[in-house]
């Protein structure tokens, strides 16, 4: 089929066919075409932009000192605008012969006052001293003159908004005597003059040498992200987000202190769902089952560590040797661990109990050919029941056998005296020790961090390691002493510890407390109870201000460092991240129950197939 040419007249009037990629081209969508606005209207004091509108200021005027991060209190207001400098070089000769001639015209007015009879204006007594000043610099070249714009674009809904926030801006730089004025029928050269164009069109500039120019830069924000990692939260002061990757810092660990029902939980179910996505392996002590739902969610694995479970570790269980390790160092290095378990279990040990445990804790390895000079990698580690047995055939060793019948044979026979059958080879691995007796709670999870430790010494991954509750830890030195070790030394086997307490006193009382934040390089800390305030004011150094926003902010609203730097941060989730890890017991309810109605509704529906 033949398509028939349109034609149109060139300015001799002859008709010209017009071909079909012709009119192909002028129906092409170019950049412009998006990125222009529906309708542009340009007023006197504004400048409409489709639904937007713009209005752009220009500083007129600067007092005699500029003070540093003068610029910083606008830069960090919560609203949406544009700013432009420039910043215009000018000859030092020609600066120099203008400070020469005004400097001559200063002296003349003091001059005719003087001969007059007047009192002395100390305002030309100032202006002299400075043009003095500057001109010795200039001729020393320590100083440069410039000629400075400074422009802002404000963007809004409305012109109340715009207002407003006009508002705001010239009442904080009022207060420094830096004033600003509209750019009254010079809207559109503003606005092109603040657009990437680089170019000034309104041409509205004041002198400055380099010193007060400095102070403009650089601009001095409360951001605090990195350019890859997982959201943690939305930054209160400018509205950007705080985005961190643990395993980019000098060590991996972090902090949470937060009391009661102040979203750390919350905030911790949240960071792991993320991580995850970024192929980290997550692992959590849970000492109040909040965890199981998120496991079931994302796949994972959830083992309930209690006396009548039938989940067991075995503490006698050991490592595998590394290449840069001798099986002696692992031997005794677990020897040790050991010892520090049993002193935790018997409530104790005299220097006498400690040598003999220590030996009988070799001779029951020894029992199943586990000695220094051997091979132990596929070899069956020992039970508590062999221990029992050696101590009760060594001198003086009646006493701790008797103390340990309990764990091999009493009430507390089932949590430790099996083989291990836990298998963490999972993404994602939660341990509940809520259905654990509280005695034994620091018994748990001291075994239960063990047993993670010897799985990741194995193989280098990125690993995090979420300990909620961590003052049931605190209590004790040996389990204080076991966990500031994981911290200490999970950099080299990238580990990160993250250490989640509501009792912020018995952390911070501990010896191994301050050590263990001094060695997270992330802290955050959310809402605060009026009796450990002061105690976290004084480990974070927080300021009045810090303290009062901890005291009074609302639930997932808190206080996010990292390093030297913090911001104030509220933790945000989407709609569906929200229903996953939600610890509100409201919510729960109510998912639970949408969860029944649909498996009731599906169950009919298959019934009346």
């Amino acid at each position: 089929m033949n398509i028939p040419f349109l034609n149109q007249k060139n300015k001799n009037e002859e008709l010209i066919p017009i071909l079909p990629q012709d009119i192909y081209q002028v129906g092409v969508l170019e950049l412009q075409d998006i990125i222009a606005p529906s309708a542009l209207r340009v007023t006197p004091k504004n400048l409409n932009l489709g639904e937007k509108i713009a209005r752009t200021l220009f500083v007129i005027s600067y007092p005699r000192f500029l003070s540093e991060e003068w610029f910083s209190p606008i830069i960090n207001l919560d609203s949406v605008f544009d700013i432009s400098i420039f910043v215009h070089p000018l000859d030092t000769t020609t600066t120099l012969r203008a400070l020469q001639k005004k400097i001559a015209e200063v002296e003349s007015q003091i001059m005719v006052r003087e001969q007059k009879g007047m009192v002395r204006d100390p305002m030309l007594d100032t202006a002299q001293a400075d043009i003095e000043s500057l001109r010795d610099q200039l001729m020393q070249a320590t100083e440069k003159m410039f000629s400075v714009g400074l422009y802002l674009t404000l963007y809004g809904e409305s012109e109340e908004e715009l207002d407003h926030t006009e508002g705001q801006i010239k009442s904080v730089l009022d207060a420094k005597l830096i004033y600003l004025k509209t750019a009254l029928f010079q809207q559109e050269e503003g606005f092109k003059s603040v657009a990437p164009f680089a170019t000034d069109y309104l041409e509205v500039n004041n002198r400055l040498n380099s010193t007060p120019l400095s102070s403009i830069f650089p601009f001095v924000s409360f951001d605090l992200t990195s350019n890859k990692g997982i959201l943690y939260g939305r930054n209160m002061h400018n509205s950007s987000l705080v985005i961190f990757d643990r395993f980019s810092l000098e060590n991996y660990n972090s902090v949470i202190f937060a009391k009661s029902g102040s979203g750390k939980s919350f905030a911790t179910k949240l960071e792991i769902l993320r991580s995850l996505m970024f192929d980290i392996d997550v692992l959590v002590i849970d000492p109040e089952r909040e965890y199981e739902f998120l496991a079931e969610a994302v796949g994972g694995r959830y083992f309930n560590i209690s006396l009548a479970s039938e989940h067991h570790i075995n503490p006698f269980d050991l490592p595998f040797a590394r290449e840069d390790e001798s099986p002696a160092d692992v031997l005794r290095s677990n020897i040790i661990n050991l010892v520090g378990l049993f002193r935790i279990m018997l409530g104790g040990l005299s220097p006498e109990e400690d040598s003999i445990l220590d030996n009988a804790i070799s001779e029951t390895y020894a029992l199943k050919d586990i000695t220094p000079d051997s091979d132990f990698t596929n070899k069956p580690a020992p039970l508590l029941s062999d221990l029992e047995l050696v101590l009760a055939g060594m001198e003086g060793g009646d006493s701790l056998a008797q103390r340990l019948l309990k764990y091999t044979q009493g009430t507390w026979a089932g949590f430790l005296n099996k083989p291990t059958n836990v298998d963490i080879n999972k993404k994602f691995v939660v341990f509940s020790i809520r259905d654990m007796e509280d005695e034994l709670k620091p018994v748990a999870m001291y075994i239960v961090m063990h047993h993670i430790w010897n799985a990741i010494r194995r193989n280098l991954k990125r690993r995090l390691l979420v300990v909620d509750e961590a003052w049931v830890m605190m209590k004790d030195d040996d389990t204080a002493s076991f966990l500031f070790s994981l911290v200490k030394r999970g950099r080299k086997y990238y580990l990160g510890v993250a250490t989640i307490t509501q009792d912020v006193g018995d952390f911070i009382r501990s010896q191994y407390g301050l050590p263990i934040i001094t060695n997270s390089s992330i802290q955050i800390l959310l809402k605060q109870s009026p009796a450990s305030i002061d105690e976290v004011q004084k480990t974070f150094n927080l300021t009045d201000e810090e303290k009062y926003f901890l005291l009074e902010s609302p639930v997932g609203n808190g206080i996010f460092i990292a390093g030297l730097k913090r911001v104030e941060i509220r933790i945000e989730a989407s709609y569906t991240e929200e229903q996953i890890v939600t610890s509100d017991p409201s919510q729960i309810l109510a998912i639970k129950k949408a969860k029944l109605d649909f498996d009731t509704a599906k169950q009919t529906e298959q019934t009346n197939a």
